[in-house]
């Protein structure tokens, strides 16, 4: 993470959604690089995963300058929005892993490659990581 956060969870937890959306996007890219002979109705809907991934993740960054720009003083309008936004990112997180869960039993090229169930299996790791790291910081500005 790259802030001093203090009392401000929802930098961080905007931090954690930037970075996280970032690395989804790129497992998005690494899944189709990894499995030559993938079937084509998987990689358009990785196509689709990493663009939405890059859509959130640029609502990340833009949020982010929000609440820096309005230093200690987050409207309650802001801070419904922002609450309303890391849901939707905690959201988008679990189903991209049931779409890996999808494509891991649907697809014979990732059955059949050695290396693509482990990237895989990590990746999933990976998204419930932040959505666990998500869920307990908005719970977190919940209780204050």
């Amino acid at each position: 993470m790259r802030h001093l956060y203090g009392d401000k969870t929802f930098l961080r937890v905007l931090d954690e959604a930037e970075f996280w959306k970032r690395q989804e996007a790129e497992h998005n890219v690494v899944i189709r690089n990894i499995v030559p002979g993938l079937e084509d109705e998987y990689v358009r809907q990785l196509q689709n995963w990493e663009q939405a991934f890059s859509q959130t993740q640029a609502a990340a960054e833009r949020y982010m300058e929000a609440v820096i720009r309005s230093g200690s003083r987050i409207s309650p309008y802001l801070h419904r929005e922002i609450m309303g936004f890391i849901n939707f990112c905690i959201c988008q997180s679990q189903e991209f892993v049931q779409f890996l869960n999808l494509i891991s039993s649907g697809s014979a090229a990732i059955r059949d490659n050695p290396v693509a169930p482990m990237v895989i299996d990590h990746i999933r790791r990976e998204s419930e990581y932040f959505t666990g790291i998500a869920i307990v910081i908005t719970q977190m500005e919940q209780g204050k």
